[in-house]
């Protein structure tokens, strides 16, 4: 009971001493007009509502949403420059690689550990077999995703069960709610690089598609060159 005649007394002070700066400083608010939009100062005759006063809260409601709008638009752009400072690295580190083994490596180690993607498959399509990476008949990859490849673009959502358990096999299946997929297709090579998410909303639009995509064109320039001379993966 006795801190209230305190915080009034304070209170009361400060009120004053901000009055008194004022009447000292009549030009501060044309100094300093900006902070006109964050004061709530009523312009009223009666009940009614004066068209400075809405003018003003509309200004300062539209400062807000454009403060908002901004705040989103430097999320997205900070997202975006650590997205493409891994594809940077992970372009680089295929550029340097002396095999198709550490090809292989590379991409699936820097999707898993610098992207953080739980579930990576890199398919290649070939009627031989060959002892690096996964490859399978194109045949068989047209018959269980050939939906996925027509475009040549990037698919990115929810997908059937029989094109998930090609992609990334029948125990992974289940786990995998959301993904995409692009398709490699150059010079005779024909693939697919699918990523995949526990989240069925992380790949539900073109979230991270056009890195996907960087990265698929990449990869289908770099393989061809070692197609010759294979190695077994470690």
């Amino acid at each position: 009971m006795t801190d209230h005649p305190t915080a009034t007394k304070t209170t009361g002070l400060d009120a004053e001493a901000v009055i008194a700066y004022l009447r000292q400083h009549p030009t501060f608010f044309a100094e300093h007009d900006e902070l006109l939009l964050e004061q709530q100062i009523p312009h009223q005759r009666g009940d009614s509502v004066s068209l400075v006063e809405r003018q003003l809260k509309l200004l300062r409601d539209r400062n807000i949403e454009m403060r908002h709008r901004l705040s989103q638009l430097m999320d997205v752009a900070r997202d975006n420059d650590r997205l493409f400072d891994k594809t940077r690295r992970l372009i680089l580190d295929l550029l340097d690689a002396n095999s198709l083994e550490e090809v292989v490596i590379a991409v699936e180690d820097s999707l898993r550990q610098d992207f953080q993607v739980p579930f990576v498959s890199l398919i290649l399509f070939s009627d031989s077999a060959t002892p690096v990476g996964r490859w399978v008949a194109s045949s068989e990859a047209q018959v269980a995703i050939g939906g996925l490849m027509g475009s040549g673009k990037v698919v990115s959502g929810s997908l059937r069960d029989h094109e998930l358990a090609f992609l990334f096999g029948e125990a992974q299946r289940k786990e995998v709610a959301s993904c995409a997929v692009a398709t490699l297709d150059y010079q005779g090579l024909h693939g697919v690089l699918a990523i995949g998410s526990h989240d069925p909303q992380h790949y539900k639009s073109s979230i991270g598609s056009l890195f996907l995509s960087h990265i698929a064109e990449v990869l289908a320039r770099t393989i061809p060159r070692f197609t010759q001379t294979l190695r077994s993966v470690r």
